[in-house]
């Protein structure tokens, strides 16, 4: 299976819901979120969004962790929410409106991870999977990856913030595109949107992620943190005010000698 490469002399985590498994290990400060409901084609069910955000958390916390990673089980990165239990939970718009809000925070929860997060897509990423894989800072597929946001096939209004979202990533009309016509793209299409930041064979994907996360989990905390809070304001105001402590920090934090000190004596820097 593809997820091997990536979950392969890693410690397995506690998981708070079936279908979600973390793995860690310090020595390249590298954690994997694995979706792994192979049965289903890895959908994701109402108890999986509502443990994200624990499992994200619990995740952040762990001394060591640098970068994450996050794919699904089986070559295929997730068919997206549950359809069967999306009907059930439609019976009732009460449920509805609970269910889409556990839906966005879990989303919210992994675009504010701390860390550089990569997603890891292999075969359909699709609906509720591919809304998971725009709330990673990056995005790695396989050549033979499909992409797409279906909620027109449904009648479901998609929400606002992942909307949002996609529109912010490959723009207006593309989102358009789309959400309107609710098809698959494939991952040479869905590189061209934005979609995907690189495309590579399926059987180098996983090879490729684990070289570039190592790569990210040796630049300096400091540097992404503060970019990835200012690329997550919605202005440029609210990007001044969301770097402000940490310029602050950076005149008295070490990344910086660390960093300078290590270019004059061209080495690597040790962040």
């Amino acid at each position: 299976m593809t997820d091997q490469t990536l979950t392969t002399g890693r410690g397995e985590l506690p998981s708070p819901a079936p279908g979600l498994r973390a793995f860690h290990d310090g020595a390249d400060g590298l954690a994997v979120l694995l979706l792994d409901r192979p049965e289903r084609r890895n959908a994701v069910t109402l108890a999986m969004w509502r443990a994200l955000p624990e499992l994200l958390a619990g995740l952040a916390a762990r001394p060591g962790v640098r970068a994450l990673l996050v794919t699904g089980a089986a070559g295929t990165f997730s068919a997206g929410a549950d359809i069967a239990e999306l009907a059930e939970v439609y019976g009732d718009p009460a449920r509805a409106d609970a269910y889409h809000a556990d839906n966005v925070a879990a989303e919210q929860a992994l675009a504010a991870f701390p860390h550089p997060t990569l997603a890891v897509v292999h075969g359909s990423c699709v609906g509720g999977g591919c809304q998971l894989a725009l709330a990673c800072d990056l995005r790695f597929g396989a050549a033979d990856a499909r992409l797409g946001i279906t909620p027109a096939k449904l009648g479901v209004v998609y929400p606002a913030v992942p909307t949002a979202r996609l529109a912010a990533l490959v723009g207006p009309a593309r989102a358009k595109y789309l959400l309107f016509s609710g098809e698959l793209v494939d991952a040479a299409r869905a590189e061209r949107f934005g979609l995907l930041d690189e495309v590579h064979p399926a059987p180098l994907l996983d090879a490729r992620a684990v070289e570039f996360a190592r790569l990210l989990a040796r630049r300096s905390p400091q540097t992404i943190g503060a970019a990835k809070a200012a690329l997550a304001a919605p202005d440029p105001a609210a990007a001044r005010a969301a770097l402000a402590p940490w310029e602050r920090r950076s005149r008295q934090a070490p990344d910086v000698r660390e960093g300078l000190a290590a270019f004059l004596e061209r080495r690597e820097p040790a962040f």
